[in-house]
């Protein structure tokens, strides 16, 4: 069983984390779903980067470092889309991580992250907010960061394809996520063999 600290998109805490929260918790994990936005969310891209610029990216990554910090040490950090930029923000503050899931998203891995630190990275492909050429200089960078990465990359489907009311959902994609997502919270559980 993993701790987790699941980090919501620029449309603020909807649906799509807490029913991912959810699944994590039916297969035994301990998941937390911080809302950074304090209750407000958008129905559109644009609607949510006016939010975010509302809210503010230092408000934003301040109620990420406290919702985490009475959590434990090994807690996995899971960013989905604009909550990959969130973990690049904690995860400094946590060296004892026991992993990262980026999901629709790429966050860069700072500087002094752990050797053998596991990562996993869920992708459309191609996909604007995170193009091929991008993927591969990540790829590149986690490498030589010394962090244990993967980056899995779904063709032929649109950005946020786990979302099931918007519009890019894809249900095939969505479910193979999930099992590579719930593979990699096993291997990665302390305790774990």
């Amino acid at each position: 069983m993993a701790d987790i600290a699941l980090f919501h998109s620029v449309l603020g805490l909807r649906p799509v984390e807490l029913g991912l929260a959810g699944r994590l918790r039916e297969a035994g994990h301990r998941v937390v779903t911080p809302d950074l936005y304090d209750g407000r969310t958008a129905s559109t891209l644009e609607e949510g980067f006016a939010l975010k610029d509302a809210v503010g990216w230092e408000t934003i990554t301040r109620r990420a470092r406290d919702a985490v910090r009475d959590l434990p040490a090994e807690t996995v950090l899971v960013g989905v889309s604009m909550g990959a930029g969130v973990v690049e923000t904690v995860l400094p503050h946590r060296p004892g991580t026991a992993g990262v899931l980026l999901l629709h998203a790429l966050g860069n891995l700072p500087a002094g992250t752990s050797t053998g630190l596991p990562v996993q990275v869920h992708v459309a492909d191609p996909d604007p907010i995170a193009p091929p050429a991008q993927v591969a200089a990540w790829s590149t960078a986690a490498t030589r960061s010394g962090a244990d990465a993967e980056v899995f990359r779904y063709p032929g489907i649109g950005h946020f394809y786990t979302d099931a009311d918007g519009p890019d959902h894809d249900e095939r994609a969505a479910a193979l996520t999930l099992r590579r997502v719930l593979e990699f919270l096993r291997r990665t559980a302390p305790g774990s063999a």
